[in-house]
């Protein structure tokens, strides 16, 4: 532990504060799996951070932020781990597909737990298209978005 830099101890700290604030907050801007929730997300990080919620202030903070931690807090924003699945659900709008891999060891995933999972984190019914259109890949399975939650006017 002595020998661990003060600056690595913060980044780790950043990293695991930053971590927890989006896994905390992700469900409270509808319409989830949207990049109107990503958007009201990071609106919301930048007005308690201080910055005016002006375009200026806006894109000041998303500047601060860097392409790097906005990568990773995205990534954190639209993933969903599900241990008693054993599966971890990818699903940014931005992507064409939904990804489902396990979070154990590699291998084929069964339909019926792919679908429960997806059911269990809203993106059953309507926004991904049906088992039939479903691309096995190794150990993950890619689905199509049918539909991605409407935004508002």
């Amino acid at each position: 532990m002595a020998g661990m830099k003060a600056t690595n101890l913060q980044a780790t700290l950043f990293d695991f504060a930053i971590g927890e604030l989006v896994r905390q907050h992700r469900e409270s801007f509808q319409p989830l799996w949207s990049t109107e929730s990503w958007a009201k997300l990071m609106i919301w990080l930048s007005l308690n951070c201080g910055c005016s919620g002006d375009r200026e202030g806006l894109e000041a903070f998303a500047a601060a932020l860097g392409p790097v931690v906005t990568t990773r807090m995205r990534r954190l924003f639209f993933e969903r781990s599900l241990e008693d699945l054993d599966l971890q659900v990818m699903a940014d709008p931005a992507e064409q597909q939904v990804l489902v891999m396990p979070l154990g060891p590699p291998g084929p995933l069964d339909p019926a737990r792919v679908a429960q999972a997806l059911e269990r984190v809203g993106l059953l019914p309507g926004l991904v298209a049906g088992p039939e259109r479903w691309q096995a890949l190794d150990a993950v399975v890619a689905i199509p978005w049918l539909a991605l939650p409407q935004e508002s006017p």
